[in-house]
């Protein structure tokens, strides 16, 4: 692992496709960066004005950027496989999928457009289902790479995956389900690499987190007035810059050392802030046969199938 790894160490990404999903924040640190290296880059989110506000800064930054905004709610399954339905029409292949967009402890219950729990909805199985209906644009990637994101919040001894109530419709916690969704996208990413190698995709998995950054995720969530906004607010000096947030996704979306199946955070204060380095993997998130059931469940709640296409 190279020591102090920054932004300037991107290889050349000219001719590679990215897709990012996210428009602010981490996801706009990670477009405006592979953009810069040359790289042919998809900014997906919900909302076209910051979408078009995401591309006029990072073409202000970098003029000559090719990059493109998609529509997709990631809370909606009827979204996102309209959004792989353009992108099979319009792109013959796909290098790299970062998926970085989400939704961060909502003081109440909300639901997607499905009636999935939103946390779990949009963080997981919204980038479970993109994943499966770009995997046959990604298996025709050169190197091809999915860099899904976790959190330090799945590293917690009570991060489980709940199959007993995993909407969260008996008990709602806001922090606990967050943890949840980020467990599960990091087990996602650990059985997508298994199942790759098993099947011959040739697909690297990938997962990443940006420890504890300062992005506008506790602002838009559980909104500015609450403790967890507050502290963003006030405390604005322990949350590292996006920039530097972005760093370990950046790292595992084109180090030649990032290796499939691995995971990358930040290298300093218990994995909160530094430079991107092999993060500190929960017990719970290497429980096979968790996985397994996690994600024949999420096939059937999505209604896909991975490698079927």
């Amino acid at each position: 692992m190279p020591r102090n790894w920054t932004a300037k160490d991107i290889p050349p990404q000219r001719g590679r496709s990215i897709v990012v999903t996210g428009t602010g924040g981490l996801g706009f640190e990670d477009a405006l960066a592979l953009a810069r290296a040359g790289g042919d880059v998809i900014i997906a989110g919900r909302n076209p004005a910051k979408g078009a506000e995401a591309i006029a800064r990072i073409k202000q930054a970098v003029p000559r950027a090719a990059v493109a905004f998609e529509a997709v709610d990631l809370g909606d399954l009827a979204s996102v496989a309209a959004m792989g339905k353009r992108l099979g029409e319009s792109r013959t292949s796909i290098d790299v999928l970062i998926n970085n967009a989400g939704v961060m402890t909502p003081p109440t219950r909300r639901s997607t457009t499905d009636g999935f729990e939103l946390q779990f909805g949009t963080n997981y199985l919204g980038h479970f289902a993109l994943t499966a209906h770009l995997l046959p644009l990604l298996r025709r990637g050169t190197s091809p790479r999915v860099v899904t994101l976790s959190s330090i919040a799945a590293q917690g001894g009570n991060a489980a995956i709940n199959f007993d109530d995993l909407q969260a419709e008996r008990t709602y916690t806001p922090m606990p389900v967050y943890a949840q969704s980020k467990l599960a996208c990091l087990m996602f990413a650990f059985e997508l690499q298994r199942r790759s190698e098993a099947a011959g995709w040739g697909v690297a998995s990938i997962a990443a987190h940006p420890g504890v950054s300062r992005t506008d995720l506790l602002h838009n969530a559980p909104g500015r007035r609450s403790a967890q906004g507050i502290a963003r607010s006030l405390l604005w000096f322990m949350f590292q810059p996006a920039a530097q947030g972005a760093l370990p996704t950046l790292y595992a979306a084109t180090s030649p050392n990032a290796r499939g199946g691995g995971y990358y955070g930040p290298d300093r204060m218990g994995g909160t802030r530094g430079h991107p380095t092999d993060a500190r993997i929960p017990p719970q998130a290497l429980e096979t046969q968790v996985a397994e059931r996690l994600w024949d469940l999420s096939e059937d709640l999505t209604n896909l199938t991975f490698g079927a296409h």
